[in-house]
């Protein structure tokens, strides 16, 4: 099946080009890039120097993608990027995109985030989620989402399920590595600032992926978008990949313990390929899923505070990108929902 990568020169873009060239039913068809546009993918991502063929591929204008014969399209790009090439698009093309463009059903709360119209919301690509799947297979068009919102969604959503946790107080505190930021030249993520640092940033409730992550746990909750609050904060630590969420949320009863909320965890990952609930005492490690789309999950029961505690690591351009979106094209494009995926890091 013939795949076109619209922002192929960036991270993510990059990540997805790692991802199908070992994918089993996949070929590149249209890459396409900004700035990048004409020099060719080895150029751009030395990694993939190695493959002769995916390194001499040329990076097109966005515009390409439209004359691109291609069974799914895959758009890594900017806010405000992804809406006006989909809008291009013929309605039955089959898209992922990674961007935030189509993610939010708030208009007020997009336009609290990010600039330009509002685009509406595409299919919420998280297939772990109860009732997505289905939802994923059936779509021709689905929006990954992002990176700490999938961290945090997928440690907390079947706890508010459950009804274990208190909707109206969650608190986040997700450390992040500097390929989060993208590859855009900025003073803060120079070496020089970030090695030997940890700095928060976008702090109380600046952050875009706030709405996110409200958003899909008050359907997890099956309750009013209103219901959910989160406070979260996001740190910057000095290493170029990986998300390690730590979230926490008041209790609704006080008999639960440890084993109850790692039981409901894993009830709702039975079978899952991609969500490892790990052992009591052992705690997740962004180190051992990095290169990976796979999720670790770890629960206790803080009992002097009342609170439920969530540690999630996933590697911010697998699960929370790039390996994500081959996740979705896998079920959109009725393939074995695991090609060219494993939930194994690379490690040490």
């Amino acid at each position: 099946m013939r795949v076109a990568v619209a922002g192929a020169s960036g991270y993510a873009g990059g990540e997805l080009l790692r991802l199908i060239a070992g994918h089993p039913q996949f070929e590149i068809g249209v890459l396409t890039a900004d700035s990048s546009a004409g020099k060719t993918a080895g150029a751009v991502h030395q990694s993939l120097a190695g493959q002769a063929k995916l390194a001499g591929l040329v990076f097109e204008p966005h515009h390409a993608v439209k004359r691109a014969d291609c069974d799914l399209v895959f758009m890594a790009m900017p806010s405000g990027q992804s809406a006006p090439l989909a809008a291009s698009l013929p309605a039955e093309q089959k898209i992922v995109d990674l961007g935030p463009d189509f993610r939010l059903a708030d208009r007020t709360a997009w336009a609290r985030h990010y600039e330009g119209d509002h685009a509406g919301r595409w299919v919420t690509g998280l297939p772990e989620l109860a009732g997505v799947r289905d939802q994923v297979k059936a779509a021709t068009r689905v929006a990954a989402p992002g990176c700490y919102s999938t961290a945090v969604i997928l440690a907390l959503a079947p706890l508010v399920a459950a009804g274990m946790i208190a909707t109206d107080d969650l608190v986040v505190v997700a450390a992040s590595g500097t390929s989060g930021a993208g590859k855009s030249v900025r003073a803060d993520l120079l070496a020089s600032e970030v090695m030997g640092s940890v700095a928060a940033y976008q702090v109380a409730g600046a952050h875009r992926h706030i709405p996110e992550i409200e958003q899909s746990l008050a359907e997890a909750a099956g309750k009013d978008p209103g219901a959910v609050k989160v406070s979260f904060t996001p740190l910057l630590v000095p290493m170029p990949r990986g998300i390690l969420a730590t979230c926490t949320a008041r209790l609704t009863s006080a008999t639960t313990d440890s084993p109850a909320l790692n039981e409901a965890l894993r009830r709702y990952y039975e079978d899952e390929p991609f969500l490892t609930v790990l052992e009591a005492g052992r705690w997740p490690a962004t180190g051992a899923v990095a290169g990976s789309n796979g999720a670790q999950l770890q629960a206790a029961v803080d009992h002097r505070a009342g609170r439920a505690v969530v540690v999630a690591a996933i590697d911010n351009l697998g699960k929370g990108a790039a390996g994500q979106a081959v996740q979705n094209a896998n079920l959109m494009l009725g393939l074995p929902e695991a090609a060219g995926l494993t939930s194994i890091g690379v490690a040490p």
